[in-house]
Protein backbone atom coordinates (compact mmCIF):
# COMPACT_ATOMS: atom_id res chain seq x y z
CA UNK A 1 0.00 0.00 0.00
CA UNK A 2 1.58 3.06 -1.50
CA UNK A 3 -0.82 5.41 -0.78
CA UNK A 4 -3.79 5.49 1.62
CA UNK A 5 -7.60 4.77 0.31
CA UNK A 6 -9.20 7.62 -0.34
CA UNK A 7 -5.97 9.35 -2.07
CA UNK A 8 -6.84 11.13 -4.97
CA UNK A 9 -4.32 12.84 -7.48
CA UNK A 10 -4.91 13.61 -11.50
CA UNK A 11 -4.33 11.18 -13.99
CA UNK A 12 -1.65 12.55 -16.69
CA UNK A 13 -2.35 10.16 -19.63
CA UNK A 14 -5.51 10.84 -22.23
CA UNK A 15 -8.32 8.35 -20.96
CA UNK A 16 -11.20 7.42 -23.05
CA UNK A 17 -13.79 4.30 -23.08
CA UNK A 18 -15.95 3.51 -25.86
CA UNK A 19 -19.68 1.56 -25.66
CA UNK A 20 -21.72 0.02 -28.98
CA UNK A 21 -19.19 1.78 -31.35
CA UNK A 22 -19.11 4.94 -29.72
CA UNK A 23 -17.11 7.03 -27.83
CA UNK A 24 -18.48 7.60 -24.35
CA UNK A 25 -16.05 10.21 -22.83
CA UNK A 26 -12.50 11.38 -23.11
CA UNK A 27 -10.39 13.66 -21.54
CA UNK A 28 -6.77 14.76 -20.02
CA UNK A 29 -8.37 15.71 -16.77
CA UNK A 30 -9.41 12.47 -14.99
CA UNK A 31 -8.73 11.66 -11.13
CA UNK A 32 -7.15 8.57 -9.76
CA UNK A 33 -9.08 7.90 -6.70
CA UNK A 34 -7.95 4.83 -4.51
CA UNK A 35 -11.52 3.10 -2.99
CA UNK A 36 -9.26 0.56 -2.07
CA UNK A 37 -5.30 -0.02 -1.66
CA UNK A 38 -4.17 -2.07 -4.55
CA UNK A 39 -5.25 0.11 -7.68
CA UNK A 40 -7.24 2.98 -8.18
CA UNK A 41 -10.11 4.23 -10.34
CA UNK A 42 -10.91 6.35 -12.75
CA UNK A 43 -12.86 9.74 -11.55
CA UNK A 44 -14.33 11.46 -15.09
CA UNK A 45 -15.35 15.43 -15.07
CA UNK A 46 -18.83 15.41 -16.91
CA UNK A 47 -17.66 18.28 -18.85
CA UNK A 48 -15.56 15.30 -20.61
CA UNK A 49 -18.54 13.25 -21.03
CA UNK A 50 -20.90 12.47 -24.19
CA UNK A 51 -23.73 13.45 -21.76
CA UNK A 52 -26.27 12.12 -24.84
CA UNK A 53 -25.12 8.87 -23.79
CA UNK A 54 -26.21 8.97 -20.23
CA UNK A 55 -29.85 7.51 -18.33
CA UNK A 56 -30.35 10.00 -15.66
CA UNK A 57 -31.32 7.88 -12.41
CA UNK A 58 -33.01 8.22 -9.35
CA UNK A 59 -31.14 6.27 -6.82
CA UNK A 60 -28.43 7.78 -4.70
CA UNK A 61 -25.22 6.26 -3.20
CA UNK A 62 -23.27 7.51 -0.11
CA UNK A 63 -20.58 6.41 0.93
CA UNK A 64 -17.13 8.04 2.21
CA UNK A 65 -16.61 10.07 -0.97
CA UNK A 66 -20.16 11.76 -0.83
CA UNK A 67 -23.05 11.00 -2.01
CA UNK A 68 -23.41 9.88 -5.65
CA UNK A 69 -26.50 9.91 -7.91
CA UNK A 70 -26.54 6.72 -10.25
CA UNK A 71 -26.61 7.18 -14.22
CA UNK A 72 -27.25 4.48 -16.58
CA UNK A 73 -25.97 4.73 -20.54
CA UNK A 74 -27.99 3.90 -23.79
CA UNK A 75 -26.02 3.45 -27.16
CA UNK A 76 -28.68 2.44 -29.52
CA UNK A 77 -30.15 -1.04 -28.47
CA UNK A 78 -27.53 -0.81 -25.56
CA UNK A 79 -27.84 -0.41 -21.80
CA UNK A 80 -25.97 -0.60 -18.63
CA UNK A 81 -28.06 0.60 -16.48
CA UNK A 82 -26.64 2.25 -13.43
CA UNK A 83 -23.20 2.07 -14.21
CA UNK A 84 -22.01 5.50 -13.46
CA UNK A 85 -21.88 7.35 -10.22
CA UNK A 86 -21.85 10.97 -10.15
CA UNK A 87 -20.93 13.30 -6.93
CA UNK A 88 -22.30 16.47 -6.16
CA UNK A 89 -21.27 19.45 -3.65
CA UNK A 90 -20.50 16.99 -0.83
CA UNK A 91 -18.21 15.36 -2.35
CA UNK A 92 -14.35 14.94 -1.28
CA UNK A 93 -12.15 17.70 -2.73
CA UNK A 94 -11.66 17.57 -6.45
CA UNK A 95 -14.92 15.14 -7.09
CA UNK A 96 -17.80 17.08 -7.43
CA UNK A 97 -19.27 17.09 -10.53
CA UNK A 98 -17.05 14.12 -11.77
CA UNK A 99 -18.83 10.82 -12.01
CA UNK A 100 -16.89 7.45 -11.99
CA UNK A 101 -18.24 4.36 -13.86
CA UNK A 102 -17.99 0.22 -13.72
CA UNK A 103 -15.21 -0.99 -15.55
CA UNK A 104 -17.40 -3.36 -17.38
CA UNK A 105 -19.85 -1.45 -18.45
CA UNK A 106 -17.61 -0.09 -21.68
CA UNK A 107 -16.42 -2.12 -24.40
CA UNK A 108 -13.36 -1.09 -24.25
CA UNK A 109 -11.20 1.66 -22.15
CA UNK A 110 -7.84 3.47 -23.64
CA UNK A 111 -4.94 5.13 -21.84
CA UNK A 112 -3.58 7.11 -24.88
CA UNK A 113 -4.02 4.70 -27.59
CA UNK A 114 -3.74 1.38 -25.70
CA UNK A 115 -5.84 -0.47 -24.55
CA UNK A 116 -6.33 -1.37 -20.84
CA UNK A 117 -7.82 -4.51 -19.25
CA UNK A 118 -9.58 -5.05 -15.97
CA UNK A 119 -8.45 -1.49 -14.14
CA UNK A 120 -6.90 1.32 -14.51
CA UNK A 121 -3.32 0.68 -13.96
CA UNK A 122 -1.39 1.71 -10.40
CA UNK A 123 1.09 4.47 -11.33
CA UNK A 124 2.70 3.20 -8.50
CA UNK A 125 3.24 -0.44 -9.37
CA UNK A 126 5.49 -2.20 -11.62
CA UNK A 127 6.46 -4.59 -13.95
CA UNK A 128 9.44 -5.81 -15.03
CA UNK A 129 10.35 -8.56 -17.69
CA UNK A 130 13.66 -9.81 -17.05
CA UNK A 131 16.09 -12.43 -19.60
CA UNK A 132 18.14 -14.87 -17.21
CA UNK A 133 20.14 -17.71 -17.50
CA UNK A 134 19.22 -19.40 -14.03
CA UNK A 135 17.79 -23.00 -14.51
CA UNK A 136 13.89 -23.21 -13.89
CA UNK A 137 12.46 -27.18 -13.63
CA UNK A 138 8.48 -27.15 -12.89
CA UNK A 139 7.17 -30.22 -11.62
CA UNK A 140 3.72 -31.80 -10.18
CA UNK A 141 3.31 -34.85 -8.23
CA UNK A 142 7.34 -35.79 -9.36
CA UNK A 143 6.53 -35.67 -13.32
CA UNK A 144 8.64 -32.58 -14.83
CA UNK A 145 6.51 -30.21 -16.94
CA UNK A 146 9.04 -28.14 -18.14
CA UNK A 147 12.56 -27.26 -17.27
CA UNK A 148 14.49 -24.33 -18.60
CA UNK A 149 17.89 -22.54 -18.65
CA UNK A 150 16.71 -19.20 -20.77
CA UNK A 151 14.02 -17.85 -18.49
CA UNK A 152 12.28 -14.82 -18.77
CA UNK A 153 11.51 -13.65 -15.23
CA UNK A 154 8.40 -11.02 -14.45
CA UNK A 155 8.45 -9.02 -11.37
CA UNK A 156 5.12 -7.37 -10.36
CA UNK A 157 4.61 -5.58 -7.69
CA UNK A 158 3.18 -6.94 -4.72
CA UNK A 159 3.02 -10.89 -6.91
CA UNK A 160 4.99 -13.92 -6.63
CA UNK A 161 7.64 -14.06 -9.65
CA UNK A 162 6.67 -15.53 -12.72
CA UNK A 163 8.96 -17.78 -14.87
CA UNK A 164 8.21 -17.60 -18.54
CA UNK A 165 9.62 -20.38 -20.29
CA UNK A 166 10.37 -21.11 -24.10
CA UNK A 167 7.22 -23.62 -25.49
CA UNK A 168 10.50 -25.85 -26.62
CA UNK A 169 11.58 -26.24 -22.76
CA UNK A 170 7.22 -27.35 -22.15
CA UNK A 171 6.62 -31.08 -21.65
CA UNK A 172 3.22 -30.55 -23.90
CA UNK A 173 2.61 -34.84 -23.31
CA UNK A 174 0.40 -33.38 -20.43
CA UNK A 175 -0.71 -30.44 -21.46
CA UNK A 176 -4.36 -29.87 -22.33
CA UNK A 177 -5.74 -26.88 -24.23
CA UNK A 178 -7.96 -24.67 -22.01
CA UNK A 179 -10.67 -22.41 -23.18
CA UNK A 180 -9.84 -20.43 -20.25
CA UNK A 181 -8.72 -16.37 -21.09
CA UNK A 182 -8.07 -13.80 -18.61
CA UNK A 183 -6.83 -10.43 -18.61
CA UNK A 184 -4.33 -8.27 -16.88
CA UNK A 185 -3.89 -4.44 -17.23
CA UNK A 186 -0.08 -4.61 -17.28
CA UNK A 187 0.56 -7.28 -19.39
CA UNK A 188 -3.15 -7.64 -21.39
CA UNK A 189 -5.25 -10.30 -22.48
CA UNK A 190 -4.15 -14.26 -22.54
CA UNK A 191 -4.28 -16.21 -25.79
CA UNK A 192 -4.19 -19.69 -24.02
CA UNK A 193 -4.10 -21.61 -20.87
CA UNK A 194 -3.28 -25.56 -20.53
CA UNK A 195 -4.40 -27.85 -17.74
CA UNK A 196 -2.27 -30.55 -16.95
CA UNK A 197 -3.47 -34.36 -17.03
CA UNK A 198 -1.22 -36.95 -14.87
CA UNK A 199 -2.75 -40.69 -14.43
CA UNK A 200 -5.90 -39.81 -15.81
CA UNK A 201 -6.51 -36.91 -13.31
CA UNK A 202 -6.84 -33.21 -14.71
CA UNK A 203 -5.60 -30.37 -12.45
CA UNK A 204 -7.34 -27.33 -14.42
CA UNK A 205 -5.66 -23.81 -15.57
CA UNK A 206 -2.11 -24.37 -14.51
CA UNK A 207 -0.15 -22.59 -17.30
CA UNK A 208 -0.90 -20.04 -19.63
CA UNK A 209 0.88 -17.63 -22.17
CA UNK A 210 0.15 -14.11 -23.93
CA UNK A 211 1.06 -13.94 -27.65
CA UNK A 212 0.76 -10.44 -28.23
CA UNK A 213 1.05 -8.78 -24.71
CA UNK A 214 1.61 -5.33 -23.75
CA UNK A 215 4.89 -3.27 -25.25
CA UNK A 216 6.54 -3.04 -21.79
CA UNK A 217 6.22 -6.80 -21.12
CA UNK A 218 6.98 -8.05 -24.88
CA UNK A 219 10.08 -10.19 -23.72
CA UNK A 220 7.02 -12.79 -22.23
CA UNK A 221 5.47 -13.59 -26.18
CA UNK A 222 4.82 -16.53 -26.85
CA UNK A 223 6.36 -17.77 -23.49
CA UNK A 224 4.88 -20.07 -21.32
CA UNK A 225 4.40 -19.64 -17.33
CA UNK A 226 2.72 -21.92 -14.88
CA UNK A 227 1.79 -20.87 -11.33
CA UNK A 228 3.43 -21.32 -8.91
CA UNK A 229 0.89 -21.69 -6.11
CA UNK A 230 -0.04 -24.81 -7.85
CA UNK A 231 3.15 -26.82 -8.90
CA UNK A 232 6.67 -27.51 -7.24
CA UNK A 233 9.29 -25.03 -8.88
CA UNK A 234 13.05 -25.33 -8.59
CA UNK A 235 15.31 -22.37 -9.50
CA UNK A 236 18.64 -23.14 -9.32
CA UNK A 237 18.06 -26.39 -7.75
CA UNK A 238 16.17 -24.73 -4.52
CA UNK A 239 12.59 -25.95 -4.38
CA UNK A 240 10.39 -22.10 -4.12
CA UNK A 241 7.68 -22.28 -1.01
CA UNK A 242 4.58 -22.01 -2.22
CA UNK A 243 2.84 -18.41 -2.69
CA UNK A 244 -0.67 -18.33 -1.26
CA UNK A 245 -2.08 -15.85 -3.66
CA UNK A 246 -3.31 -17.29 -6.98
CA UNK A 247 -2.76 -14.23 -9.89
CA UNK A 248 -0.67 -13.72 -12.35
Amino acid sequence: MIVPVDHIEPVPRRVRAFLGGEQVLETTRARYVWEWPFFPQYYIPIDDLNRNLLIEGQRTEVSRRGTARLHGLQVGETIRPSCGRLYGDDALAGLADTIRFDWAAMDGWFEEDEEVFVHPRNPYARVDALRSTRSVRVELEGVVLAESTSPVLVFETGLPTRYYLNRTDVNFRHLVASETRTACPYKGQTSDYWSVRLDDQAHPDLAWSYDFPTAALLPIAGLIAFYNEKVDLFVDGERLSRPTTPFH
